[in-house]
């Protein structure tokens, strides 16, 4: 059987803050928001993006919720223009999130930049349009 994402967990520290970037600072969609659990639509063919308390998280994984530091991933959104790189990046810091690295020229021919949310997860913003 084929791999198919139906959805991306994110756990978090703070669910009305991260709720409150995703959805009002980055214009997601929410899809179910309960008492300790929130997704989101991403747009046709995207997974869910969910969000759910960092302690609650680890224990229905069955691991310890100690951990931080780089977690040897990140998240990629590739929007159609340059300007639409700067736009989603400034978006994220004023919502409360870090921009981690200025949207640049890249020596692949693209541009790109890095923000990450509240709870540190990295996100690369990139396009190869003018």
């Amino acid at each position: 059987m084929p791999l198919h994402m139906s959805a991306l967990m994110l756990g978090v520290r703070d669910l009305d803050r991260a709720k409150k970037f995703y959805a009002e600072g980055l214009g997601c969609a929410v899809d179910k928001d309960t008492r300790h659990f929130v997704s989101f639509r991403l747009g046709e063919g995207a997974p869910q993006l969910a969000l759910y308390e960092w302690e609650a998280a680890a224990a229905d994984a069955g691991v310890p919720s100690a951990g931080s530091g780089f977690r040897g991933a990140s998240f990629h959104v590739s929007p159609g223009t340059r300007a639409e790189v700067d736009e989603l990046v400034r978006a994220a810091a004023e919502a409360g999130g870090s921009v981690v690295r200025e949207p640049a020229e890249a020596q692949w021919g693209g541009y790109f930049g890095y923000f990450s949310d509240p709870d540190g997860y990295l996100w690369k913003v990139t396009t190869y349009a003018s």
